[in-house]
């Protein structure tokens, strides 16, 4: 049996006002319980997917000083490359045992936020890495988006709820690369114990061991998703917003055992952000007497800038 439950995005799409509701309810409950899901019917291809590793595998593979040229200073590493180490999770000194690289929005019909967002980053070396990261990065926005749309639902708000905030949001696609372990880590792990800070997360190559869940009583379970299936959580901006109707859960990424430390691992999450003017207030409809306002009132962009300090990708 599964340890996350497993959905199926067509029957969101679906004509069947039944079948649509089914999947409301289904993933509803899902965050409600354990903040994780496994999804089918997404917008992904096999040949997309395929093209993506490919090239970031071509990527990571570039010797250092040539990766080192992409990470650009003063972006709290918004995009572009982020060296190995860099990252350590929220309250821990000792930095992740990956590196990465960002694509970040593609914005149309908005200069303003055009001017506030870091331009992308263009790899000279590799011809395709750019195009086939778009591409990924607006299959994985608009399978989040219908996702979204389902969650409004479920917090009986209007189905377009989202829509706004999230269109030209500052959502991030995040390739990892995590190198094979050559010697025996003192305290570091490939990701540390951490929440997301976005609304959802949409992550790909969740079907080999490594993602750990942790249950609301402190239980550890393995997050395995099929092959055509993403994995997709809630982000502490949802929880939030949410006022914890939807939760957002801790999980980790471990070492694997010793006789496979000389295997890379990759992974892709897709961190979907809103526009920064978006109010995480506690939503109305999420506050009642059992479960009272948690949370102050902030924006997404403050409630970012606050996550990036902490995660040392920001310095104050």
């Amino acid at each position: 049996m599964k340890n996350i439950p497993s959905v199926d995005l067509s029957d969101f799409l679906s004509d069947d006002p039944a079948r649509k509701q089914k999947f409301i309810d289904e993933i509803g409950k899902a965050y409600e319980d354990i903040g994780f899901v496994a999804l089918k019917g997404h917008f992904l291809s096999n040949t997309l997917v395929d093209n993506l590793y490919e090239e970031i595998k071509q990527f990571f593979a570039l010797p250092v000083e040539t990766k080192s040229k992409y990470e650009i200073e003063g972006i709290g590493g918004q995009r572009g490359y982020v060296s190995f180490g860099k990252e350590s999770a929220k309250g821990r000194k000792v930095g992740d045992l990956k590196e990465f690289w960002h694509f970040g929005q593609y914005v149309e019909g908005n200069d303003k936020l055009k001017e506030e967002y870091p331009d992308n980053v263009t790899v000279t070396e590799l011809k395709n890495f750019n195009a086939v990261g778009k591409e990924t990065y607006k299959m994985l926005e608009k399978t989040g988006v219908y996702v979204l749309r389902a969650l409004a639902l479920y917090l009986e708000l209007d189905e377009f709820y989202f829509d706004n905030f999230i269109k030209n949001g500052n959502s991030i696609l995040r390739p990892i690369h995590y190198p094979p372990i050559t010697s025996e880590p003192k305290d570091a792990v490939r990701a540390a114990a951490h929440g997301d800070i976005n609304l959802i997360t949409l992550l790909m190559g969740a079907h080999g061991k490594g993602l750990q869940v942790q249950r609301h009583d402190g239980e550890w379970l393995d997050a395995i998703a099929e092959p055509d299936e993403l994995v997709i959580n809630v982000g502490d901006m949802l929880s939030r917003h949410s006022n914890n109707k939807l939760k957002s859960t801790i999980h980790r990424v471990v070492n694997p055992p010793r006789e496979l430390w000389g295997t890379s691992r990759y992974s892709i999450p897709f961190f979907m952000h809103p526009i920064s003017e978006m109010p995480l207030d506690c939503l109305e409809n999420c506050i009642d007497e059992d479960n009272p306002k948690k949370f102050e009132d902030i924006t997404a962009g403050e409630f970012l800038n606050q996550r990036l300090i902490e995660l040392g990708l920001i310095k104050k």
